[in-house]
């Protein structure tokens, strides 16, 4: 008899993880406590329109391909993807804003008349941050971190001075750059890292190649797509997924997980991978004495932004937006503190502005425009209707005076989510929405380790282990840790 697998949660991580396994020959189930799998990356459907709940940037498409080919497939097999051209718009006041081109010689163009020399200068921005990419996300990332001996080869060393791991972002960016605007389009990816620039290792210089080289791509139908393709690979392989599944208890004996408790029934396993928040079932799902971390440790933790999101669905289009805006109106400087360095809630935050009816026609009612609103906000901050209401009309105001138009009286549907939400939800440790930050103390051996020290057949994936947060790296982290498990559990 195969192996027996329960998989916590169908997220990203967890349905990667449950694919492959599978397709190793294992028995997989997936228990999922919400009623649609996804994880963050969940969708609903409200008047005509259908919201994407998290996920809205497509980045890296080589990972995605990596992903489907390993099972003999191709992206194309379940879901249509169109590049997108401008790939962003960068909004810096009412009466100034940039579209942000796809394509290098356009986007070198771009930079020169912005600063002469930077295009130039650009190029040679990206070759080093082509390097970085290449070592980052096809050696580093791949690999478990459960020992230092695995980055000990001479190559991976070579590698890693060439990172430039000991240098910060914001240094190395102005080498290359000197123009307040620039500086800002080619900071602003690390915003999500959990860091400022000035924090951040210049080695995630490969995330502006993945955006700047690589291409800002959409999934016609949504984000979710992507999620509905690796459902539909699961199950063609064999994976059972079973919704509304809230697990109450992993039940250990003699160091191994004999079966996962759920408030919808009882399942006797041979390997559990937990892919839920990993602070949860560190905390909540099991005894003390099975823990890898104390409440020390997690307190010690640096975390990754939370999020204030709108869905909002428009009766009028508005004709200034692209797919994706940024609105970098305000300091970056003073923003990226309010979340890192003393946190609370923003005094003047930037904000990102997603309408993908502009591509994609399906996800509204003919006329309207769907609208997404993202506040990059500190985690575990107080959260109540009267803060997000406050948020809700101080970005408004800005996103009215640069479309030009009025907004809100024509908006037929409003939703909001915040940290209450992330914990009710998805059992978000501290109310995070993108995981650990990627901080230099945080990397690799230093993260969260994918095998629990006291119990023989748990695992653990996703955004709060390795490689860390972000929907790639979380498909990565199921394919990772499914090779370990094989490892020990033929």
């Amino acid at each position: 008899m195969p192996k027996r697998v329960l998989v916590i949660g169908a997220g990203f991580a967890g349905l990667a993880a449950a694919t492959s396994l599978a397709d190793k020959g294992y028995d997989v189930t997936i228990l999922e406590k919400n009623s649609v799998p996804g994880g963050r990356a969940r969708v609903f459907e409200a008047e005509g329109f259908t919201f994407d709940m998290g996920p809205s940037w497509y980045w890296m498409p080589d990972v995605f391909d990596t992903y489907f080919a390993r099972f003999g497939k191709k992206t194309s097999d379940y879901y249509n993807l169109v590049r997108l051209d401008p790939s962003y718009k960068v909004v810096f006041g009412p009466d100034e804003s940039v579209d942000l081109p796809a394509g290098l010689d356009n986007l070198e163009a771009l930079f020169e008349g912005i600063e002469p020399g930077s295009g130039k200068r650009l190029q040679q921005f990206l070759k080093q941050a082509s390097y970085k990419y290449e070592v980052g996300m096809n050696k580093f990332v791949w690999k478990p971190s459960r020992s230092v001996t695995e980055f000990l080869s001479l190559k991976l060393l070579f590698d890693v001075t060439r990172l430039d791991v000991f240098q910060s972002f914001a240094s190395h960016a102005r080498k290359f750059f000197t123009h307040p605007r620039l500086l800002e389009i080619v900071e602003f990816p690390v915003l999500f890292l959990g860091a400022t620039p000035e924090n951040t290792p210049a080695m995630y210089s490969l995330m502006n190649y993945a955006e700047m080289a690589l291409g800002t791509w959409y999934p016609m139908g949504g984000m979710h797509e992507i999620v509905k393709g690796m459902v539909r690979l699961a199950e063609e392989k064999g994976v059972k997924i079973l919704l509304n599944q809230t697990v109450q208890k992993i039940d250990v004996e003699k160091k191994n997980a004999q079966r996962v408790v759920t408030t919808d029934g009882i399942f006797e396993t041979d390997v559990v991978v937990a892919g839920a928040d990993y602070n949860h079932v560190e905390t909540s799902l099991l005894d003390e004495t099975n823990r890898n971390y104390d409440d020390a440790y997690w307190k010690s933790r640096v975390m990754a932004p939370s999020s204030l999101l709108f869905y909002l669905g428009v009766n009028k289009r508005l004709p200034r937006l692209l797919h994706h805006n940024l609105f970098f109106d305000e300091d970056f400087k003073i923003h990226a503190q309010e979340i890192y360095e003393a946190p609370r809630w923003p005094s003047k935050p930037l904000f990102y502005a997603s309408a993908p009816s502009k591509t994609d026609p399906s996800v509204a009612p003919e006329g309207y425009e769907n609208l997404f609103l993202l506040i990059p906000v500190a985690p575990d901050l107080t959260d109540d209707n009267a803060t997000r209401e406050h948020y809700y009309n101080l970005i408004m105001n800005r996103l009215e005076a640069y479309v030009g138009e009025d907004i809100r009286s024509h908006v037929v549907f409003k939703r909001s989510y915040a940290h209450n939400d992330f914990k009710q939800d998805y059992n978000a440790f501290r109310g995070n929405a993108y995981g650990l930050a990627n901080t230099l103390r945080q990397t690799a051996i230093l993260k969260p380790s994918l095998k629990n020290k006291h119990v023989d057949n748990l695992f653990y994936t996703g955004q709060l282990t390795v490689p860390g947060p972000g929907v790639p790296p979380s498909l990565i982290s199921g394919l990772v840790v499914a090779d370990e498990v094989a490892k020990e559990f033929n």
